[in-house]
């Protein structure tokens, strides 16, 4: 391997996602959480509102529901999930989503696609794994995938949604090991990606990050921290959290 395979990266260094995500979650109140990409239950089991899960195949080994009002598990494709009108049937509108599905850029489009049309404006989407910090992770090769980190090419979506969604806002956490953004601004209403998507994937799909350069794409942003994030100094969650009053915790009837 080239020794210069690291040049250009800007590694994540900060906080771990799952530590965010278990802090953000311990700290707010949120009406509805859709995660997709689940499997262990690991960054769930915090969530303290009604919470919608979605894998394929699930591993859970422990007690996931907590102080949840209401739980939907569905070991399904996110593809398959949202195709059945599950959303619809429950009755959600999505307050803050994070998607970790299939590291394939296509299928994190079609998951963000989905998510917005099925969120509030003020929601916000939380997409993972889109810092890589080498190429080898980047890879599309499902039956070549590098030991450790594995990102695939998610990290398109940042340009994607840079050239597509200007009206969205975009923040980048350096959350470790390989990165984390927050979209906020929704407009469930607006159809440019779906509208686009063909045009988008025949574009993007050959585009390797070699080939695009990993300074381009990390000169497209500065880092968040996302210390700045659970402090409320930078909030895309001002609009969603709801107060804990009136927020009823699970409690035995019998001893």
């Amino acid at each position: 391997m080239n020794s210069d395979e690291n040049t250009g990266f800007n590694r994540p260094m900060g906080m771990k996602y799952s530590r965010f995500l278990s802090r953000l979650h311990d700290d707010n109140l949120f009406d509805w959480y859709m995660e997709v990409g689940c499997r262990s239950g690991d960054t769930f089991k915090n969530v303290r509102g009604k919470t919608i899960a979605v894998d394929p195949f699930f591993k859970v080994e422990q007690n996931v529901i907590q102080q949840k009002p209401e739980l939907y598990i569905f070991q399904r494709t996110s593809d398959d999930f949202f195709a059945s009108n599950a959303l619809e049937r429950i009755g959600a509108t999505l307050s803050f989503s994070f998607l970790d599905g299939m590291h394939l850029f296509e299928f994190l489009l079609r998951d963000f696609i989905n998510t917005e049309a099925h969120s509030g404006k003020n929601s916000a989407i939380a997409l993972h794994d889109c810092c890589p910090y080498n190429f080898r992770m980047t890879t599309r090769d499902l039956n070549n995938l590098p030991r450790g980190d594995w990102t695939g090419d998610v990290w398109k979506l940042l340009p994607i949604l840079q050239e597509y969604r200007p009206d969205l806002t975009i923040d980048v956490l350096p959350c470790k090991p390989t990165g984390l953004i927050l979209v906020s601004d929704l407009n469930p209403n607006d159809a440019t990606l779906s509208k686009n998507y063909e045009k988008i994937v025949a574009k993007w799909e050959a585009i390797e990050l070699s080939d695009y350069g990993p300074e381009k794409f990390y000169d497209s942003f500065e880092y968040v921290p996302a210390l700045e994030v659970l402090a409320k100094k930078t909030d895309p969650f001002k609009n969603i959290r709801m107060t804990e009053e009136g927020h009823s915790v699970p409690r035995f009837v019998t001893p």
